[in-house]
């Protein structure tokens, strides 16, 4: 006898396996715009960013790798432990919770960098810097965490683990005291395609899955000016400790398209129940960012601002075949950052850094998907020793350490929807707060 419900479920688990091919949890922040990539970054909650010459700047200023003439190679560590938090105001129909606590699921990475001056290989004097970084989430066991789905008790939009991230790039002087840089950041668009017949009963049999991935590559542009060595080449003036920088990021996402087909004799002919999935994670806006630093003896400061244009998340969505049904609203936003260091000696430096990042998320009520996101206040501080005759090696040695505190302000939300176990609608006003904690380590070899 035909079943609805015989035939749902192997529907449903026919894509599950095309999924199931791709990877488990993620988010929609990526680890260089929600933390940091390197110690530094870290430690001065991106203050300072746009001014580090260490390989980093492939992604935040591909300009600025000029202004550290040494090659070096850097591996390193990240663990960011979340705890996220949703506090019940009350409803009908709510999901049963078990504690507050919705999602404590840690981040941990493996970093590796490298920068070289490539001018040797041309035929010209003039130096060319060429920079790449890349970070594998779970310690280096996995490049594409990816989950998209409904969750009937809420969930965090920025925080989780996060997919491979990829950035090459380089920079070289234009002129006296200006560099300029360009990079692309590198994401994964993966395809998966199963055709299986099945009974009512959910028996598979003939099996066939595809699975690929392309890279998709997003531009980022730098340009810094140090307007002492532009204007004052020949006598000293207060501009020699003065920088400006600007850059652009292109927009990207790690995006997965499963195409499943199930054939079930007993009820279906032709080509079978089609199912076609179409969803996006991991999406980084347009981003322009400017600042200036200034250096006083043996400590630096910086400020900067970030534009971030998260309205085009909206237009992403519509595409969405999970997420286009919440019709879910998104606005742009502005980061202010600021950033300091001090050279305590010829080996030590210490930094610091303060940031205040407004949520994207416009939507307070997401049917169905119910994000959760919170405006945060970071605070950083870290520091690094350089070692320039160390033991064994013949180059200098850079340890570095960042520490990262995010406060999730409270923000209420009202989660709602219908129960996928009887189909009954539910409602909750929540609270959402939370606390991330963020710890990373390096080692450089200067050569």
């Amino acid at each position: 006898m035909f079943s609805p419900l015989r035939l749902s479920m192997a529907a449903v688990c026919a894509a599950g396996l095309g999924i199931s091919a791709l990877g488990a949890h993620a988010s929609m922040g990526n680890t260089a715009t929600t933390f940091g990539i390197l110690p530094t970054d870290i430690a001065s909650a991106q203050g300072l960013s746009l001014f580090n010459s260490q390989v980093s700047a492939t992604y935040y200023n591909p300009a600025f790798l000029v202004r550290d003439p040494r090659g070096e190679l850097t591996a390193g560590l990240f663990h960011a432990e979340h705890e996220l938090r949703v506090d019940s105001q009350g409803g009908f129909n709510a999901p049963t919770r078990e504690g507050d606590v919705l999602n404590d699921t840690p981040s941990q990475q493996v970093l590796i960098g490298m920068k070289t001056d490539l001018s040797s290989v041309t035929k010209y004097n003039t130096p060319f810097y060429l920079g790449f970084i890349a970070g594998v989430e779970k310690f280096g066991q996995e490049m594409l965490a990816f989950e998209s789905g409904e969750s009937e008790e809420g969930q965090f939009f920025t925080y989780d683990r996060q997919p491979l991230f990829l950035n090459i790039g380089g920079g070289l002087t234009l002129w006296r005291g200006i560099d300029v840089g360009a990079s692309v950041r590198v994401t994964l668009h993966a395809e998966a395609a199963l055709s299986t017949d099945t009974t009512l009963g959910g028996t598979t049999s003939r099996e066939r899955l595809e699975v690929s991935a392309k890279p998709v590559l997003r531009p980022i542009l730098g340009v810094n000016v140090n307007w002492g060595e532009t204007f004052c080449s020949h006598t000293p003036c207060w501009m020699e400790n003065l920088d400006t920088a600007l850059v652009y990021k292109g927009y990207s996402n790690t995006r997965t398209k499963v195409d499943a087909r199930a054939i079930i004799p007993e009820t279906l002919g032709g080509d079978g129940l089609l199912l076609a999935i179409r969803t996006i994670d991991s999406f980084q806006p347009e981003i322009v960012t400017a600042g200036a630093q200034y250096q006083f003896g043996r400590a630096r400061v910086a400020l900067s601002g970030e534009f971030q244009r998260w309205s085009r998340l909206e237009r992403e969505f519509e595409g969405d075949t999970i997420k286009s049904r919440a019709n879910i609203e998104f606005r742009d936003i502005f980061i202010p950052r600021i950033g300091a260091e001090y050279r305590v000696n010829d080996m030590l430096s210490v930094s610091t850094g303060l940031a205040y990042e407004e949520s994207p998320l416009k939507s307070t009520r997401t049917e169905n998907i119910n994000y959760l996101d919170n405006d945060r206040i970071i605070v950083g501080f870290g520091g690094a020793l350089e070692i320039a005759n160390p033991p064994v090696l013949a180059f200098p040695l850079r340890l570095d350490f960042g520490y990262q505190y995010h406060h999730l302000r409270d923000r209420d939300f009202i989660i709602s929807g219908t129960r996928s176990s009887d189909g009954e609608p539910y409602e909750e006003l929540v609270t959402a707060d939370g606390d991330v904690h963020v710890v990373a380590g390096s080692i450089t070899i200067k050569f």
